[in-house]
C-alpha cells in the first residue's frame, strides 16, 4: 500500500511539472508572436511613411577621384644640390686665365674684348646680388652655386657677387676673393666678369655676365 502511495506522488509531480513547462511554452510562443507582429507593424509604417522610391539613375556620370597631390622630387633635388657643390673645387686655380689687368677681368673661350669692355663700363644692368659676407668656405660654395642656378633659370643676364674685401679676415686677407674667381670659372653659365665699379662694391666684389 506504501508503494503504490509513493508512485502516485511521484506521477502527480511529473504531471504538475509537465503542466508548468508546457504554460512556459506557451506563453514564450505569445511574446515572440508579440515581437514579430510589432515588427511588422515598425516595417509597414515606414514604407507607408516614405512612400514608393525608386533607384537613381547614373546618368552616365564617371565616379572621379579626387586628384593626387604631385610628388615631390626629393632625391632629384636632393642630387641636384649635390652635384652643385661637387661642381665647385677648391683645386682649380684661375690665375692663368685671368686678364692682365689690374681688375683681373676673365672671358670665356669665344668672347670677343669688346664684352669685357662693355662689362666694365656697365654696359649691362645689374639684376640680382649675392652677398657672401660671413660665411664659411663651404657656405660661400654652395650659395653662389644656388644663386647662379637660380638666376639662370630666371633669364638673367647680369649679377654681382659680393666676396668682401677681406678687412674683417685673419690677417685682413680677402680669403673668398680667389675662391670665387675660381668658382665661376667652372660654371658653364657664367660667359665673363670683371671686379665691379667703385660705386657698385669696387675690389670687393664682381659683375659677372651670364649667357643669354
Amino acid at each position: 500500500m506504501t508503494a503504490k502511495f509513493k508512485d502516485f506522488s511521484a506521477l502527480k509531480s511529473l504531471q504538475k511539472d509537465l503542466k508548468a513547462q508546457q504554460e512556459a511554452d506557451r506563453k514564450e510562443q505569445a511574446q515572440r508572436r508579440e515581437r514579430e507582429a510589432q515588427a511588422a507593424l515598425e516595417a509597414d509604417l515606414f514604407r507607408r511613411s516614405i512612400g514608393t522610391v525608386a533607384p537613381l539613375h547614373s546618368h552616365g556620370k564617371a565616379t572621379l577621384r579626387p586628384p593626387l597631390p604631385e610628388p615631390l622630387a626629393r632625391q632629384h633635388e636632393a642630387d641636384e644640390k649635390a652635384a652643385l657643390e661637387q661642381s665647385l673645387s677648391d683645386e682649380f686655380t684661375v690665375d692663368t686665365l685671368l686678364e692682365s689687368d689690374e681688375a683681373l677681368s676673365y672671358a670665356r673661350a669665344g668672347i670677343g674684348t669688346d664684352v669685357l669692355r662693355k662689362l666694365r663700363r656697365g654696359h649691362w644692368v645689374i639684376q640680382s646680388q649675392l652677398d657672401l659676407h660671413g660665411l664659411r668656405t663651404d657656405e660661400a660654395r654652395e650659395a653662389l652655386a644656388e644663386f647662379l642656378r637660380n638666376a639662370n633659370k630666371r633669364g638673367l643676364r647680369c649679377v654681382r657677387v659680393i666676396h668682401g674685401k677681406g678687412l674683417g679676415s685673419v690677417n685682413r686677407e680677402p680669403v673668398l676673393k680667389s675662391k670665387v674667381r675660381n668658382w665661376l670659372v667652372q660654371k658653364d653659365e657664367v660667359i665673363a666678369f670683371c671686379q665691379a665699379q667703385a660705386a657698385d662694391g669696387g675690389s670687393g666684389a664682381l659683375v659677372v655676365l651670364l649667357k643669354a
